[in-house]
Parts: structure tokens; C-alpha cells; sequence
């Protein structure tokens, strides 16, 4: 049956969304209530209007925009490319929607340089959302977006705001029930107390100087990380320390995670040494002193009323922690040690969630080998967190892969337990640069202010799609190490640098950067 109003919506929505339409676009269908031909499968190669979909560019361009040959999953795909500068969108109008949550899901590729890239959910009634697309010339990545339509309707748009040559894959898009959200967004600022002490200055974008914390929370941070060494040469991140800063994150109504290194300095997948005072324990001693150590600092945080939300036990434990009593060559001895800090964690408050943290979050066979150990050893653990760095960890669709495998193999939910990116490559102090060299980034993510906001929000996007809302959030990684004398890395050494300042979230006039305002985006 004819339905006037639903004819009319559908001659109006091209307005709304911006279009600036006198007619409607060639190939445009009626509304329907789900999404046709989500695959683009139904017309074969060098169709720019696709069954079920329309095209839409300003600049006449509509060719940009076409099926071709090498689906993700069937024979083909949508691209948008041309030889020139471009600017075209595909969508397709959803009508009779029964409002309430839900969720865009697309597989894309992207060889990126485009202004803007995009998959948007608009005229649903509420705030238009977009998800951009990660820069991934090979391998396929799933993206979402989620939004609440209000007014029984919703347009799906695929958008490209393209320089010559520029391209996009498309293919596999859903469109369902559902939400995608990112619970945790949080810093680790474990270096902060100190850089104040030294004389570190915190400011907000537009120049104001203010608690660090406050600066951060105000961007859309709702958690902090903080590390615990057992007696670091330098007194900080000790007990004491931490007892002092979680006051400062509970006061910023932040959750707080606390990430025991059970070391006196760095853990790390090359380093887990025992405390100078844990050095002559027996095994069994050990398991004491983990759940002593834990116990005590959780236990005091607890008394001051400032509860840990989240612990890890241990640090980027790849290769086990407490060497060498506890390396993954002795499989049995690592998961006793894991289950003592477990327990002292749940014995101080059995809501804290617990945390295993390994590096190299491209590392599908190493992540499921290491997981695979510690359930076979009865390792006991809530949520699996994983360090990815572009520069180090392989491509974001091997991080995406190795992230979903994680939850869904062990069926815990997983989190993004650091990140970072350069904003620069020269150095604001006399020490070199961890990451100081254009051959060492990550391909189409420039060491510039733009770069790291790119590649804070594609990490952010492949956490939330995580299937069935097991992707938990993530953590920058020392938002907060800006360059200030004696705030080195080196807790023995005053006169250390500390090689992170150009992947801090603060620049080095030290105002908040832009990379900052995303987690504020939804």
C-alpha cells in the first residue's frame, strides 16, 4: 500500500543529511526496514549505484564510488577511488525502524591520505555517528558504529573526502540491535607525582594551567593507571606514592587501576627481576611475598577509601615474572605465583576485577600460547589487557584479530592495556627518543599532532568492536611523561631522560593535545 508520509520522509531525507539534492540521486530505492545487499553481491563489477543503495557526490563524481571484484567474504566489494581529487558518499536510507539501540558493523580497508573517511548513521533521530576508517592497504578490519534512532528511521552512509588516488574498500555491513560502547578510557600516569615534584606544568587546550588529572578527565578520561615497585631507588611508585595518588584519581570521581611490576624497576617482556628484597626466597617464599606485597598495598588503598577498580598482577608478563622462579619455563611455578596475587586481590575486595597484561598485541600464536598455558595451570583471571604499539606489535588488523581471538577463545572480556603515538620526532630534552625516526612510524600515521589523534582513534574503534561488548576500553600509556628534569626513566639515575615526551598527551608547550578530546567523541 502507498504510504504518503513514508514517501514524502523519504524525498526530505537528503536535506536533512546535508546533500543539497534538487533531485534525487539516479538508482535511489524506496526506504526499506533493513539493509539490502549489505555484501554487494547482487550487481557484479563497475556498478556506482549497487542494488538497494544510492550515490551521492557534489562534484559530480558519482563514478568514484563502485563494486568491484574481491569481497572481504564474497566475490565483491564497494571501493570508492578515483584518479582525482573526490568527494563521494553511498547510502542507503532505512525506514519503519522500531526505535532503540543499534549497531553498524562493516569490514574495510583503507591505503588512507584522505581528508576524511568514514562510515556515519544519520538523520536517526539523534547526534550523527561516525567511525572512521583505520589505514589498512591489506588486511580487512571490522569497524562499528552504534547510535539510537528515535524517529523509526536511520540513513547508512559510506563517505570519502578523497585526494587523487586515494581508495577505500567496503563489504560484509549489518546493520542490527545492538550497542558498542567503551567503558574504560584511561591514562596510565604513573610518571606524574614525580614530574610535579620536579616542577612539571599541566595545561588545557587553550592554555590554562590546571591539575593534570582534572585536564584529563575533563577530555572524557574515567580511569588511571598507576604502577607499584616494590623499593624503586628513586621512592616513587611505591607504595606510599600510589597510596598518594589514588586520593588525587578517587577525587577526580576516576576508577583506578593498579599495575603491580613485583619489581623494583621496569617489567617488561625482556626483564621481570625480583625485589632486592625478595632476591634469596625460595619459590614458595615467593608466593608469600606476592601475596603479602598485594594484599598490603590493596589493603591500605581499601583502608583510605580508595579501592582499586581494576589490578593487574604483573606487567607484560610474556615471558613469565619474578625470574627466574617464575618464567613461563616452569609453567607450574608462574601460576602458582598469579594465583597468590589473585587471591590477595580478591581476599582485600572480591569485586576487583583482575587483569592479565601481556605485550605484543599482534601476537596471535604468542597470546594463545601463553593463555592456553596458564588454563591448563588453573591461572585464575577476569579480563585479558594487551600492549599494542604499532611501531612494535605488527599491523591493527593483526591487533584486531589477536584481540578478538583473546575474548572470544577465553570468552573474558579484553582491554588495550597501553598505547601511544608520536606527535614529533625531536626531542624536548638532551635524551634521545624512543621512537625519533620517520622510518620507524606506522605507514599513513605521520609523527604530527593529526597522526596521533588518527591512531589513538583507530585503536579506539578496533577496541569497540570487539563482538558480543567484550572489548572493555584502553589506556594511553604516560599520557603525563612530559620532559622535566629528573623525571627520567632511570629511578637510579637523576640525571636520565625519559625518551616519551613526544607520545605524551601533552605538548610541549604543555598544553593538552588534540588526540586528547577523543575520548570525549561518544
Amino acid at each position: 500500500m502507498f504510504h504518503a508520509r513514508r514517501a514524502l520522509r523519504a524525498l526530505l531525507i537528503p536535506l536533512f543529511a546535508g546533500l543539497a539534492l534538487t533531485t534525487l540521486p539516479a538508482g535511489s530505492a524506496h526506504a526499506a526496514s533493513t539493509l539490502t545487499n549489505g555484501g554487494f553481491e547482487s550487481n557484479g563489477t563497475g556498478t556506482t549505484t549497487p542494488t538497494g543503495w544510492s550515490t551521492y557526490s557534489a562534484g559530480g563524481q558519482n563514478a568514484a564510488s563502485f563494486t568491484e571484484s574481491g569481497g572481504r567474504s564474497g566475490s565483491y566489494r564497494l571501493s570508492h577511488y578515483s584518479a582525482s581529487a573526490y568527494k563521494v558518499e553511498t547510502y542507503q536510507y532505512l525506514d519503519g525502524l522500531t526505535n532503540g539501540n543499534y549497531k553498524l558493523t562493516a569490514w574495510v580497508r583503507s591505503g588512507g591520505g584522505q581528508n576524511s573517511a568514514y562510515l556515519a548513521l544519520k538523520n536517526c533521530g539523534g547526534t550523527e555517528q561516525r567511525t572512521d576508517l583505520p589505514i589498512s592497504a591489506s588486511g580487512w578490519i571490522r569497524i562499528v558504529v552504534p547510535v539510537a534512532v528515535t524517529n523509526n528511521q536511520c540513513t547508512i552512509s559510506i563517505n570519502s573526502d578523497a585526494k587523487a588516488g586515494n581508495w577505500i574498500n567496503v563489504d560484509d555491513l549489518t546493520f542490527a540491535s545492538g550497542t558498542a560502547s567503551l567503558p574504560i578510557k584511561g591514562s596510565d600516569v604513573s610518571s606524574l607525582a614525580k614530574s610535579e615534584a620536579k616542577g612539571g606544568v599541566y595545561k588545557n587546550s587553550s592554555g590554562t594551567t590546571g591539575d593534570a588529572l582534572a585536564i584529563l578527565k575533563s577530555a572524557g578520561q574515567n580511569y588511571a593507571r598507576l604502577k607499584v615497585w616494590v623499593n624503586p631507588a628513586d621512592g616513587y611508585n611505591n607504595k606510599a606514592r600510589v597510596l598518594a595518588m589514588a586520593k588525587r584519581v578517587k577525587a577526580q570521581n576516576m576508577k583506578l587501576l593498579v599495575d603491580f611490576h613485583y619489581s623494583d624497576t621496569w617489567a617488561d617482556p625482556g626483564a621481570q627481576s625480583k625485589p632486592a628484597a625478595w632476591a634469596g626466597h625460595s619459590y614458595s617464599q615467593l608466593r608469600t611475598d606476592v601475596y603479602n606485597h598485594t594484599y598490603d598495598v590493596l589493603n591500605a588503598l581499601k583502608a583510605q577509601g580508595t579501592t582499586a577498580d581494576m589490578v593487574q598482577v604483573g606487567n607484560e608478563i610474556n615471558g613469565g615474572m619474578l625470574w627466574n622462579e617464575g618464567s613461563t619455563n616452569n609453567w607450574s611455578q608462574l601460576a602458582g605465583l598469579l594465583n597468590s596475587g589473585y587471591d590477595a586481590v580478591k581476599a582485600v575486595n572480591s569485586s576487583t576485577t583482575v587483569a592479565l597484561h601481556l605485550a605484543k598485541g599482534g601476537d596471535l600464536s604468542g597470546t594463545r600460547w601463553w593463555f592456553d598455558s596458564a588454563v591448563s595451570n588453573g591461572v585464575k583471571f577476569d579480563v585479558i589487557g594487551l600492549s599494542f604499539y604499532g611501531y612494535w606489535h605488527g599491523s591493527l588488523a593483526d591487533f584486531q584479530t589477536t584481540l578478538d581471538d583473546a575474548a572470544s577463545r577465553y570468552s573474558k572480556p579484553v582491554f588495550l592495556a597501553e598505547t601511544a603515538y608520536p606527535f614529533r620526532l625531536d626531542s624536548e630534552d638532551s635524551h634521545e627518543n624512543i621512537i625519533d625516526l620517520s622510518s620507524e612510524l606506522v605507514a599513513g600515521y605521520p609523527a604530527t599532532t593529526a597522526g596521533q589523534s588518527a591512531w589513538l582513534r583507530d585503536v579506539m574503534n578496533i577496541v569497540e568492536a570487539v563482538p558480543n561488548g567484550r572489548g572493555l576500553g584502553l589506556f594511553y600509556w604516560e599520557s603525563t611523561w612530559t620532559a622535566v628534569n629528573g623525571n627520567g626513566w632511570d629511578p637510579t639515575d637523576a640525571a636520565s631522560g625519559n625518551g616519551w615526551e613526544n607520545q605524551a598527551l601533552f605538548g610541549y608547550d604543555d598544553r593538552a593535545l588534540p588526540a586528547m578530546s577523543l575520548f570525549n567523541r561518544r
